[in-house]
């Protein structure tokens, strides 16, 4: 059955939410991203996924305090990406208490640095952070597309040991128009055992099910929760609740 994760995005300590990952179409929702996550918490929710928005943009990690905060004041084992470039990010993030860590644009720049974290922490506590357009893998906050074709990236790191994929389309993200069901589909019938997780463009319950019918083991969204597009009681009581 379909895991639903909510999403934090952050800026300067700030629950946000951007369109298509731009920076000039933020909107805060909330002053206190813990407050946030104890609602989330207290529904059931079991997981969070929390996105440093400004560590993403200035390439390194930046709201570890806020991550310090949602470890230490819930119980939600968090995943934690955005910045995160170096030994000491990836340490200071884990030592804050998120149990997962994302990675996206290391895993193009630097692969021997990357391969080195899922040696180090193991492939259960590293997800891959497959964000695409057109079909590319774009990094750095998604300000640069680079020429690595989805399935050649998905390819070259489930080999070296990866589980976890978060792919996010970037064309759908934060517009609340609905997933793209078809490119989740396609990656679950290649890669049948991997833990998908997806994300962008979750709207309303149908967009629930529908990934659930194709067997997508999780999904990241927050829009469609901050614009109250989605019952979040109904959600938990349909894919949490009942698992």
């Amino acid at each position: 059955m379909l895991e639903p994760i909510p999403a934090i995005d952050i800026i300067d300590g700030q629950c946000v939410r951007l369109s298509k990952g731009r920076y000039d179409t933020k909107t805060v929702y909330n002053e206190n991203p813990v407050d946030v996550a104890l609602q989330f918490e207290a529904l059931g929710f079991q997981r969070l996924h929390v996105v440093d928005l400004d560590g993403a943009k200035s390439s390194h990690v930046v709201n570890l305090s806020v991550l310090k905060e949602l470890t230490s004041k819930t119980k939600l084992h968090i995943d934690f990406g955005g910045g995160i470039k170096t030994d000491d990010d990836i340490k200071a993030v884990f030592q804050c208490g998120a149990e997962f860590v994302t990675i996206g644009s290391i895993a193009v720049k630097n692969p021997q640095i990357f391969e080195h974290w899922i040696e180090t922490y193991g492939p259960k506590h590293i997800i891959l952070g497959a964000d695409v357009k057109d079909g590319y893998i774009s990094i750095n906050g998604w300000r640069e597309c680079s020429d690595i074709p989805l399935f050649e990236f998905l390819d070259t790191y489930l080999n070296k040991g990866i589980k976890y994929i978060l792919c996010t389309d970037i064309s759908k993200d934060g517009m609340l128009k609905g997933t793209s069901v078809e490119l989740y589909t396609q990656i679950m019938q290649r890669y049948p055992h991997c833990k998908l997780i997806a994300s962008g463009g979750v709207s309303c319950m149908q967009d629930l099910t529908d990934l659930d019918a194709a067997k997508v083991p999780h999904v990241v969204f927050g829009k469609a929760i901050y614009e109250n597009r989605i019952d979040m009681k109904e959600v938990a009581q349909r894919f949490i609740h009942n698992r």
